[in-house]
């Protein structure tokens, strides 16, 4: 259904509820979660630099980083798919919740045990309880509301997604990339004086963690003592055409628009994760910067991502959210072949406007991917949720970009991402899907 405003039902579409009236609350809690998985996303980011300087190894080695964290999220969005249809929504969010907490947890014996590996398994943890969140709470805001704003909705909870990010970076820039600065040459110390080193860096890394297991407690409490109204598609009934997983598996892989989204979505979250990971050292070939400039950039991204996701948010009442996402795709190509060729200030600017381009992209693709799938939306979810692995794989394509050219050259992986994002949208452009005002609505039992 397009999300472009149409003056036939201009009068009916004014009168449905942004939010039903019994979810309201829930809802608020609900974008904690938000603000959470994007705290613990973007506190990841710089630990690509962060790990290259502590444990002395290759930008391709470091970016296993983002292969633990968004390899969870392939693992683990299927999974959750089952516990969404078989106990709902709210229940996957809390298994999330606390998976998520026990994974930031494990940061403190990783400090102890000083090796990489267990970092990697830490994170993976962690990410493993992003995901089933993700999985859940996602369609969980789509079921919130009727289905004519429902994208409309997701962009707004996924707008308090950059206040977490935002708080991410910030947590890394302060507590643990100024740290990383020794002003002893490694190659001149024992052993034992290189292990006292790297104990007092990798004690930097774990503190913003353990913080983040807290927070995601907290957050698996409000959540648990909140009364949940059953959304009646949450459990359909039993039958043999419309139930089955072989018949949502079926009209999953029969739909050209959702398999497309999937596709854009992988490619969407690996420029998304290529883009931010890699901007630090993009500040270092072309300003000669420290650590600490290259996450003050990546700090003011994020501001702009964070502002432009809610500008984003209020021209989709007046725009077709996949309009707008064909320009900004359109605009970070450009943006990125201009950081290729001129890595100096201006090549920065580029690359930090990038996130301007970003804000759009992720809800927007979720929607309109599981727009119209009815009992399939949980499994739909979850295809989506894995298209994150693009997260994992593209930042190691671009690894050995950086580690075979530069930087700035590295920055074609994302501008190809940034394509095939636009190339949906224009797609999306060209379906003809008219608004279905009477189509079914998911509409929560009354409590």
């Amino acid at each position: 259904m397009s999300t472009t405003p149409q003056p036939v039902s201009s009068n009916r579409a004014t009168a449905q509820p942004f939010v039903y009236t019994n979810m309201i609350v829930l809802f608020a809690v609900i974008i904690c979660c938000f603000t959470a998985w994007g705290i613990a996303a973007d506190l990841t980011a710089p630990m690509v630099a962060a790990f290259k300087r502590i444990f002395t190894m290759s930008t391709f080695q470091a970016s296993l980083v983002q292969f633990a964290y968004y390899g969870a999220y392939f693992a683990l969005a299927l999974p959750a798919a089952f516990i969404n249809q078989r106990f709902g929504y709210k229940a996957g969010v809390l298994t999330g919740l606390g998976l998520a907490s026990l994974g930031a947890m494990l940061f403190y014996p990783a400090s102890k045990i000083m090796t990489y590996s267990v970092f990697l398994v830490a994170l993976f943890a962690l990410a493993a309880g992003l995901s089933i969140l993700e999985t859940s709470a996602n369609p969980f805001v789509i079921s919130m509301g009727p289905e004519g704003n429902s994208t409309r909705r997701l962009n707004l909870a996924q707008a308090f997604n950059p206040v977490g990010t935002n708080i991410g970076v910030l947590l890394a820039t302060v507590l643990v990339l100024p740290k990383l600065n020794s002003p002893i040459d490694r190659a001149s110390v024992t052993p034992e004086q290189l292990r006292t080193i790297q104990a007092e860096q990798l004690k930097a890394v774990m503190v913003p963690y353990i913080g983040l297991a807290i927070l995601l407690l907290v957050i698996w409490v409000a959540i648990a003592v909140q009364k949940a109204p059953m959304i009646r598609d949450e459990f359909p009934p039993a039958s043999p055409s419309a139930g089955s997983r072989g018949e949502i598996m079926r009209r999953l892989w029969e739909n050209r628009g959702y398999r497309f989204g999937v596709i854009a979505q992988f490619f969407n979250i690996g420029a998304q994760v290529c883009t931010w990971t890699f901007m630090i050292q993009y500040v270092e070939q072309a300003l000669h910067g420290s650590l600490e400039l290259g996450g003050f950039v990546l700090q003011i991204s994020l501001l702009v991502f964070l502002g432009s996701r809610f500008l984003m948010t209020w021209l989709m009442g007046y725009f077709r959210g996949t309009a707008l996402m064909a320009v900004l795709g359109a605009l970070a190509v450009l943006l990125c072949i201009y950081a290729m060729t001129s890595p100096n200030l201006s090549g920065v600017i580029a690359v930090a406007a990038l996130s301007f381009c970003l804000s759009l992209m992720f809800p927007t693709i979720y929607g309109v991917a599981l727009r119209g799938l009815g009992p399939a939306t949980k499994f739909g979810a979850a295809g989506l949720v894995m298209a994150i692995v693009g997260g994992a794989l593209m930042p190691l394509v671009q690894g050995k970009v950086i580690d075979a050219t530069s930087p700035a050259f590295s920055f074609i992986v994302p501008a190809v991402c940034y394509a095939v994002v636009t190339a949906y949208a224009l797609y999306d452009l060209k379906a003809i899907q008219p608004v279905q005002l009477g189509s079914p609505q998911p509409v929560p039992a009354h409590i």
